[in-house]
């Protein structure tokens, strides 16, 4: 081989060296950032019970190194035990940008009020210099810029997302079409009639704290045949008045299960109050229950849409 042509060999042979690390380098948006990976994050924390779900169902468990922000509100049914029991949980609350630092994290999927805080000290720019990189849930993503009106959307883009972080696209896209599927076969003949006024009660007794028109259970609601009587409400998840929760009269009332007041607690709340006696939901006795995992953006949406049909159509 002469000397010229030795050249050329190394010449392709970087071009094409240089190609391959270009393909390896994933990008994905996260809100109103651009994020890059040069290759998958080995060292991932998900904060919340539907965010670290959303990891394990795309088999990712081997690549954290724990998670944060479940036992202190939330409970971990049994499926997800299984998920996790071999991953510590690093903060029981929100974390810490010491919590991460320390576990040595390298990727933490979190989202604004899911275990960030506008102007707190855990968020993407606080968490840069240390080397972690922050995929934020689409949701959330209302907090922080003019977003569309919640879709179960943003939970298969969140899926997606992921898949192309980690490298699991097949995964990611298996998952998603098998969901797409469920959903359309479900969904035939739904929101035929009327859709049936709905209101979500997550918490409070002063002052209800509701999903508004970027919360999930708008979509998830829609998806059901059914309409949110918060969805002109400008908020994910925010609190409201008790007086225009009357004043729209809701004719079902979807109560979202986590925390230390239980959902027979917040319904019995709600049915021993005289404020509420009027109400078209009250009277007919039509609530309706939902797992946070479920209410919240993740892999159980799917189901969540199923429970909450049945019950619009009464059943």
């Amino acid at each position: 081989m002469t000397d010229m042509m030795k050249s050329l060999t190394f010449v392709a042979g970087a071009l094409m060296l240089g190609a391959g690390m270009a393909s390896a380098e994933t990008t994905v948006k996260s809100c109103d950032r651009t994020v890059t990976f040069d290759a998958p994050p080995q060292r991932a924390v998900a904060n919340d019970v539907n965010l670290t779900e959303m990891m394990l169902v795309l088999g990712l468990a081997d690549r954290m190194v724990g998670y944060t922000g479940i036992s202190g509100w939330k409970t971990l049914d049994e499926d997800m035990r299984a998920g996790v029991e071999e991953l510590p949980e690093l903060s029981a609350k929100y974390p810490s940008k010491e919590v991460l630092v320390g576990a040595d994290a390298d990727f933490f999927f979190a989202g604004w009020n899911y275990g960030m805080k506008v102007g707190g000290e855990v968020t993407p720019d606080t968490l840069e210099p240390f080397g972690i990189k922050v995929y934020e849930l689409s949701e959330s993503c209302a907090h922080i810029m003019k977003t569309e009106k919640a879709s179960i959307e943003d939970m298969y883009n969140d899926l997606m997302n992921l898949g192309r972080i980690f490298q699991v696209e097949e995964r990611a896209t298996e998952l998603v079409e098998g969901y797409r599927a469920e959903l359309a076969q479900f969904s035939e003949g739904l929101g035929e009639g009327e859709a049936p006024r709905v209101f979500v009660y997550d918490s409070g007794e002063d002052t209800p704290f509701t999903a508004g028109r970027y919360g999930m259970p708008t979509a998830l609601i829609e998806a059901a045949g059914g309409r949110n009587i918060m969805d002109d409400f400008e908020k994910s998840w925010a609190t409201v008045t008790w007086e225009e929760v009357v004043e729209r009269n809701p004719e079902v009332i979807v109560i979202v299960n986590y925390g230390e007041v239980t959902a027979e607690q917040k319904r019995d709340f709600m049915r021993s109050n005289p404020a509420f006696a009027d109400l078209d939901a009250v009277k007919a006795d039509r609530f309706v229950t939902l797992e946070y995992v479920e209410a919240t953006p993740g892999p159980r949406n799917i189901k969540a849409v199923k429970t909450l049909a049945e019950a619009f159509r009464g059943e």
